[in-house]
């Protein structure tokens, strides 16, 4: 994946900081897996310094929308004293939902950064496509498959253990 991200225009110090950022997210997932939660990780980068992080919550905090996109959102945005998040960068381990890339619209976040796909709930590409709609206001960069077996790897972990 480095070699086709690269291919994209990104250069070597950009692809290790990227997967450098996906790895606390990662860390993240597996923090919510000791939780009992779905494995989802999220970092959020403002300026080269992580702002926030956060993990899947909504089991432990019965609450539908405590994903770790929502969850790290709501931190930064106490952080900074602004629901507007411009110039960030979120890194996540898998791709954000409808509620979840919908609220990185709203919130302004200028880059996106996701591991595995969902092809059952994605909306930044698999199923949806969200960020790419001429109706959207706000325009994020979406890039796709940092760490996207380690991000997959995780999820297929947990649930087959669930079967």
């Amino acid at each position: 994946m480095v070699a086709k991200m690269m291919g994209k225009g990104m250069e070597e110090d950009q692809v290790k900081n990227e997967e450098e950022y996906m790895r606390m997210a990662l860390d993240e997932a597996k923090q919510a897996l000791k939780e009992g939660e779905i494995p989802v990780g999220a970092i959020l980068v403002f300026e080269g310094e992580v702002l926030a992080r956060a993990h899947n919550m909504p089991i432990s905090l019965n609450d539908p929308t405590a994903h770790a996109e929502i969850m790290v959102l709501r931190e930064a945005a106490l952080k900074k004293n602004n629901y507007r998040l411009p110039k960030t960068a979120l890194y996540v381990t898998v791709e954000p939902c409808l509620m979840c890339t919908g609220a990185l619209v709203h919130a302004r976040v200028e880059k996106l950064i996701f591991g595995a796909f969902d092809h059952k709930a994605g909306a930044c590409g698999s199923v949806y496509d969200i960020p790419s709609s001429p109706e959207i206001l706000h325009k994020m960069t979406v890039i796709s498959g940092v760490l996207e077996k380690e991000c997959r790897e995780i999820l297929q972990g947990f649930f087959k253990t669930k079967r």
